[in-house]
C-alpha cells in the first residue's frame, strides 16, 4: 500500500528514522504540508498519517482510495471522526506514549517558577555572581514545595503520573475528574470549586472538550489563591488567556507555567506573552527522544495491525 506522511517532522527532526514503516509499503515522508499542498499529497496515498494537519470532511470525501488515518498523536481532533467513519475509513492514535515525559515537563515548570533555576543560571553567567559582595543571591522568593498542595484536573495516566511526582516532592494532592475511578490512597478526591480555593499548586491534565473549553475562566481564577500558581500542559483552550493574563497582570495569581497556547505558535500579540511570572515553554512536553521513539514505534504498529486485518487504538 501507498503510505504518506503528511507532516513528519516535528516525530523526526533526523534522530529517528522511518525504515519500520517503508518496511510496511511504498512511504513518502513530507516535513510539513500546507493546506494547498493538501489534496495532491493525501492523493498520493492509501493509507495517510497525520499529526497536526487537518483532515476535514471535505478532504476525506475527496480521497476514494483513502483506507486508513494514523494520527501521530493522542488527540484526534485534526480529523473529522464522523466523515472517516461514514467512509468506513478507521482512524488510530497513539495512547500513552508521552506520559512520564509530560508529566516531567509539567513538574520542571513547577520547579522554574517555585526556584528558578534557568533564571539563576543566567544571571551568574552573565556575571552578577562574581560581583557580589555576599557569598548568595536570589531575586525572587524561593519556594519550597513540601507541604503545599498540588491540585490536579483531570486524572488520565499523565495526570496520575503528576500525582506521583507531587506525591515524591511532599505535596498532599487533590484531585478533579468526572468519572468515578480509584485513586491512590494518598489522593482525595474533590469537586472542581474546592480544588481551586485550597490548591497552591493546580495541574490541567484534562482533553479540550466542549465542556473543558475554557474551564479555567475569569470567575474561577477569581476562586484561587493569589499565592497559587497554574500549570497547563494539556491543551491550551483549556484556559481562557485573557482571563490568565488579567489575573497574572494584577497580582491574582502568582505564576503560570504553560506548555500549550490556544493558537499554536502564538500570535505576537498574544496577552500572555508579556504577561509577569508566566513562564511558556513551545508545546515541547511530549518531545523527548524516548517518548518520540515510542510513539514512532506505536504509530508503526498500528499501521501493521490495520495491514494484518486486526485494527487497534480505533477512535471513530
Amino acid at each position: 500500500m501507498r503510505i504518506v506522511v503528511l507532516d513528519g517532522y516535528t516525530l523526526n527532526p533526523g534522530d529517528l528514522n522511518w525504515n519500520d514503516l517503508n518496511s510496511l509499503g511504498s512511504c513518502k515522508v513530507y516535513d510539513r504540508t500546507a493546506q494547498a499542498e493538501l489534496p495532491q499529497r493525501a492523493a498520493e496515498g492509501e493509507i495517510l498519517l497525520t499529526n497536526k494537519t487537518v483532515l476535514n470532511a471535505a478532504t476525506i470525501q475527496s480521497l476514494p482510495q483513502l483506507q486508513y488515518i494514523g494520527v501521530l498523536a493522542t488527540g484526534t481532533n485534526v480529523v473529522d471522526l464522523p466523515a472517516a467513519r461514514a467512509r468506513g475509513v478507521p482512524v488510530t492514535n497513539v495512547p500513552a506514549y508521552s506520559t512520564a515525559s509530560v508529566a516531567q515537563a509539567a513538574m520542571a515548570l513547577l520547579l522554574e517558577l517555585t526556584n528558578a533555576v534557568g533564571h539563576h543560571a543566567q544571571t551568574v553567567r552573565a556575571g552578577r555572581w562574581s560581583q557580589q559582595p555576599d557569598f548568595s543571591y536570589w531575586d525572587q522568593p524561593l519556594i519550597e514545595l513540601a507541604g503545599l498542595t498540588l491540585g490536579i484536573v483531570g486524572f488520565g495516566r499523565i495526570g496520575r503520573a503528576m500525582a506521583d511526582l507531587g506525591n515524591a516532592f511532599g505535596m498532599p494532592v487533590l484531585a478533579s475528574f468526572p468519572r468515578k475511578q480509584t485513586v491512590p490512597q494518598y489522593v482525595r478526591h474533590v469537586d472542581l470549586e474546592t480544588l481551586l480555593r485550597q490548591s497552591d499548586v493546580i495541574s490541567l491534565h484534562c482533553p479540550l472538550t466542549p465542556e473543558t473549553r475554557h474551564l479555567i475562566n475569569a470567575q474561577r481564577l477569581s476562586w484561587v489563591k493569589p499565592t497559587a500558581f497554574l500549570l497547563n500542559s494539556s491543551r491550551g483552550q483549556l484556559v481562557d488567556e485573557a482571563a490568565l493574563a488579567q489575573a497574572l497582570n494584577s497580582a491574582r495569581l502568582a505564576g503560570a507555567g504553560l506548555d500549550v497556547l490556544s493558537e499554536e505558535p502564538p500570535a505576537p500579540d498574544n496577552p500572555l506573552l508579556r504577561a509577569p511570572n508566566c513562564i511558556i515553554t513551545p508545546h515541547c512536553a511530549w518531545a523527548t527522544c524516548a517518548a518520540r521513539r515510542r510513539l514512532m514505534h506505536m504509530a508503526v504498529e498500528n499501521v501493521r495491525a490495520f495491514l494484518a486485518g486486526r485494527p487497534q487504538n480505533v477512535v471513530n
